[in-house]
């Protein structure tokens, strides 16, 4: 059953799909993000590579005091405890969706999620990444040469 679970996690990390950033871009403003809730799209791009590194299968757990009290999954990080249900963590599930659909390739449910999640009060402030690599600076190199 542990070899299962293993070769399991290894066909997810080897399927990831790693986005271009300017293909990235090129889909966000298609969906509407460029400028949703006064957010740039070179916004939506540099909080991206800073949060997934525009890896779609990206998770990343966060512990206090040693223990996992929520994940981050897929390319924007969407957090279990708020927005997504992953069946461990306590949460309010404000998406309505499972955790594990932003793991897959097709971003469209992530990009539904994600507009819910910035038009909270925090805004583009509840990612971290975001916060300590983007806001307030000027963002162009992350759209440049995309023709966007």
């Amino acid at each position: 059953m542990k070899t299962l679970f293993v070769l399991s996690l290894l066909f997810l990390v080897a399927s990831a799909k790693y986005y271009d950033r300017c293909v990235l871009a090129r889909q966000l403003k298609a969906a509407g993000l460029d400028g949703f809730r006064g957010y740039s799209l070179p916004n939506w791009i540099c909080m991206v590579q800073h949060e997934s590194s525009y890896n779609t299968r990206a998770i990343n757990r966060n512990r206090r005091l040693g223990r996992v009290v929520s994940t981050d999954y897929g390319l924007f990080q969407i957090n279990s405890r708020y927005w997504c249900d992953d069946g461990q963590t306590r949460t309010s599930n404000t998406c309505n969706i499972k955790c594990s659909a932003f793991l897959n390739d097709n971003i469209t449910d992530d990009i539904r999620c994600v507009k819910r999640v910035v038009s909270d009060p925090n805004g583009m402030g509840a990612w971290y990444g975001w916060r300590d690599h983007c806001r307030g600076r000027n963002l162009q190199r992350y759209v440049q040469g995309c023709n966007v």
